[in-house]
């Protein structure tokens, strides 16, 4: 059974392998990471890290039994109890509810282990499978959103009321 765990140093040889795998994948909706994120992935790790320590963000692995990452789930922001959720998915396990089951135990943890109220999260309009794990997961449209130069909607989760 895949289980959602935090972040650490471990994780990265199979965060790498997972963003290289499905780097085309992802790039099909949302914009691609670019040569740079891979040649210095140590680096930028790191400092993903650091982040995580100085409580700005809290990043998520969804690992199978394993070993291997299957899921990328990101809480970005984090300010006044709200904060940015940002996920990815393997393509092979794209479509099987893996993104939603992991979308709504974060969710549990960003109010248990981070003191959350309010989750946001915007989609490319071409990404409607994303789309449909918000709502599924509980999230409401909001606004329109500018996503790196594809527009999309805004989606918003009051984590207080979905307890």
């Amino acid at each position: 059974m895949p289980e959602l765990k935090r972040l650490h140093a471990g994780h990265a040889p199979a965060v790498l392998a997972f963003e290289l795998v499905n780097r085309a994948y992802f790039a099909v909706s949302v914009p691609d990471r670019g040569d740079d994120f891979f040649d210095k992935f140590t680096d930028r790790y790191g400092a993903l890290l650091a982040e995580q320590e100085a409580g700005i963000c809290a990043f998520y692995v969804l690992v199978a039994e394993d070993g291997s990452v299957l899921g990328r789930f990101n809480l970005y922001d984090i300010e006044n109890g709200t904060a940015e959720l940002g996920y990815r998915v393997a393509q092979h396990v794209a479509g099987c509810g893996v993104a939603t089951t992991a979308v709504r135990e974060l969710c549990r943890l960003a109010v248990a282990r981070h003191g959350l109220r309010t989750l946001r999260a915007g989609t490319s309009r071409e990404n409607v499978a994303s789309q449909r794990v918000l709502i599924k997961a509980g999230f409401v449209l909001v606004d329109p959103a500018d996503l790196g130069g594809k527009s999309g909607p805004w989606y918003q989760r009051d984590l207080v009321l979905h307890q």
